[in-house]
């Protein structure tokens, strides 16, 4: 999932009900992605866990991993470029009530979860956080899939767009790096249309950073 543009312009439990706000994030130095408490609520049977969150350069696509380093600005034959940046996350369904070792439930087909869009948000863990100065815009954007058991979804962590707006444009010269963690928000329903989300973390880093094979 990723887009170009021409320059010159793990784990965490399901948090259930309506769309909850977004959760805190207590940053530590050895962690690259954060789980954070285990939280459950609401009605649903099932929930989803998060089992693996990555993402990639858009330069570098294919490399994914838990911690990014989105470059702001890419040179492609001797031309400046923009790339959005992809991620990817995993998820795993669960039973609020899974019986017993010796008589497990499995889930039916009402307990599948559909999977309809996801929320990105940047913090930083130094409290400057103000959207469109220290830290890129939040978004959210749309996203399609049904978890039966595990699934894989790719999606959009980083949009080219937020290459083009402040603070990330200007990284494109003056030699900064703005480290973030994002916090991503997916949002779905059981097949009774029960509502379901889930909230990963992963770090980003931003800066002009050198291109591939340069």
């Amino acid at each position: 999932m990723s887009g170009t543009a021409p320059i010159g312009a793990i784990r965490r439990k399901a948090v259930w009900g309506a769309r909850a706000a977004l959760l805190g994030v207590v940053v530590s130095a050895a962690a690259t992605t954060s789980c954070g408490d285990q939280t459950r609520q609401g009605t649903a049977s099932s929930y989803l866990i998060i089992t693996s969150l990555q993402g990639a350069s858009g330069a570098e696509s294919g490399s994914l991993g838990s911690v990014v380093e989105s470059d702001v600005v890419t040179v492609v034959n001797s031309s400046s470029t923009i790339f959005s940046d992809p991620g990817s996350v995993s998820f795993q369904l669960a039973l609020k009530d899974p019986g017993s070792s010796t008589s497990p439930n499995g889930p039916t087909p009402n307990n599948f979860i559909t999977l309809s869009q996801y929320h990105v948000k940047y913090v930083r863990s130094d409290g400057r956080s103000v959207e469109g100065v220290d830290v890129p815009y939040a978004f959210d954007g749309a996203v399609t899939a049904t978890v039966q058991d595990q699934t894989t979804v790719g999606f959009t962590l980083v949009r080219t767009q937020a290459k083009l707006e402040a603070p990330l444009r200007a990284l494109a010269a003056n030699g900064q790096v703005i480290t973030t963690i994002a916090q991503v928000t997916f949002y779905g329903h059981d097949q009774t249309g029960r509502e379901v989300s889930v909230t990963g973390n992963i770090e980003v880093s931003f800066a002009n950073f050198g291109d591939p094979g340069a």
